[in-house]
């Protein structure tokens, strides 16, 4: 609403603010940030002599934004440590919108450098939070292929690390092959140069492992490599990663979180690629080391043979066998005759029995004169035993020794008793 109390129209295509209206608008949400601190790294100075304003770059360290910066030229002139570009700052100011240029700049009373002192610290605790998250498990190192397709290599332009590591990969696998990204190693520039590298090799199916490079430095030159974004950027690739930055007193955050920690480049090409003089050396000794072990097993297994040969079963197969043969000859033999002299004695104890049997048969019997007299009724016959057997008038069958007599019988008598008739 207007001061007379009027609402004001709404904005619409029928009713567009004008310029001035959206700059002041501008400048008056700016304005109530009011005065705030803020870091980052100086990549442009310009101070004329003789001029009383300054005027600075500060971008972001981590990504691609910077902002303007104004100041007395006295304020750097006074400076402890004289700012160069790439120095770390922190800075006390007000951001100012300039309507008439439509332009945003931060105008600072107070410029703080940030010292190796303070960066060392916070590197501390950054490595603290992030071995906290478990970034640095070896867990969750990859491992390295033993033979890359294509080495991703990481590094700065016509760099010592680029020469090193491509010569003495090549040195020790000829066939190696290397997708080169050249990117700032130091400097404002270098973290968000170094992310888009990783990325793009990162996405390659065809890298199988990326090698960051760099020569060594100062704790400030060696300050992109312990950056949080590049490092939680290393960890969530998916492409195993060496680290060889080549600085030993102090290891940048890169090292802790890469899958592979190399000292120097040269020591990252040596593990990246194997050695093909050694690898072919290595072939011969194990080919070598096969041939003699199977010669050797050869003459372990030809010994073996002749020593079964000689043994006396293979030497004379036939020999076990004729010596079964006359042993089962003895057997029969031994058999044979203990059956014949079986048979014959029990051949004669037969003829024994039978001549027992034949001398108390009926047959002797009758040839020493006795008669067997049996008594004839019809077709029956019955032997008669005693006088009642067979009474007067009874037909007779009378058995001797060499045939049968018919007869009737006339009577009967009782031994020492006179002789009874038939009719009496």
């Amino acid at each position: 609403m207007t001061q007379s109390g009027q609402q004001t129209p709404a904005n619409s295509a029928e009713n567009p603010w004008p310029v001035r209206s959206v700059a002041v608008k501008v400048m008056q949400w700016i304005e109530r940030l009011g005065s705030v601190w803020v870091e980052g790294q100086v990549t442009q100075i310009s101070l004329r002599p003789g001029a009383r304003t300054a005027f600075l770059v500060l971008r972001d360290p981590s990504a691609d934004m910077s902002l303007q910066v104004t100041c007395e030229a006295d304020l750097l002139r006074r400076s402890p440590v004289p700012l160069q570009e790439g120095s770390r700052v922190v800075v006390y100011g007000k951001l100012t919108f300039f309507t008439g240029r439509g332009t945003l700049s931060l105008r600072v009373v107070e410029i703080r450098p940030v010292g190796v002192g303070e960066l060392l610290a916070r590197i501390a605790r950054l490595k603290a939070l992030l071995d906290a998250e478990g970034l640095f498990d070896p867990r969750l190192k990859r491992p390295l292929p033993f033979l890359p397709r294509t080495v991703g290599l990481i590094t700065g332009r016509a760099s010592a690390a680029e020469h090193d590591v491509v010569s003495v990969a090549e040195n020790r696998w000829p066939a190696v092959r290397f997708a080169i990204r050249n990117t700032a190693v130091q400097g404002p520039t270098a973290v968000p140069q170094i992310l888009e590298a990783l990325a793009e090799l990162d996405r390659d199916p065809s890298v199988d492992v990326i090698v960051l490079a760099r020569g060594g430095g100062s704790v400030e030159d060696l300050l992109p490599f312990s950056d949080e974004a590049l490092c939680r950027a290393i960890v969530a690739a998916t492409t195993p990663i060496v680290s060889a930055i080549g600085h030993e007193p102090d290891n940048p955050l890169s090292d802790y979180v890469a899958d592979l920690r190399a000292a120097t480049p040269t020591d990252a090409a040596k593990r990246v690629v194997p050695d093909a003089a050694a690898e072919l050396a290595g072939v011969r000794e194990l080919r070598a080391r096969s041939a003699a072990a199977l010669r050797g097993w050869v003459d372990r297994e030809t010994r073996a043979l002749a020593q079964l040969r000689s043994r006396p079963v293979l030497a004379d197969p036939l020999r076990e066998i004729d010596r079964r043969g006359e042993e089962i000859a003895r057997l029969r033999t031994a058999a044979r005759r203990d059956v014949d002299h079986l048979i014959r004695a029990e051949y004669t104890a037969t003829r024994h029995l039978r001549e027992k049997l034949t001398a108390v048969g009926p047959a002797a019997t009758l040839a020493r004169g006795y008669a067997v007299v049996q008594r004839v009724t019809g077709a029956e016959r019955h032997v008669v035993r005693t006088i009642e057997d067979a009474p007067a008038g009874s037909q007779l069958r009378i058995r001797v020794a060499d045939g049968a007599v018919t007869a009737a019988a006339l009577g009967t008598r009782e031994l020492g008793a006179r002789q009874h008739t038939g009719g009496k």
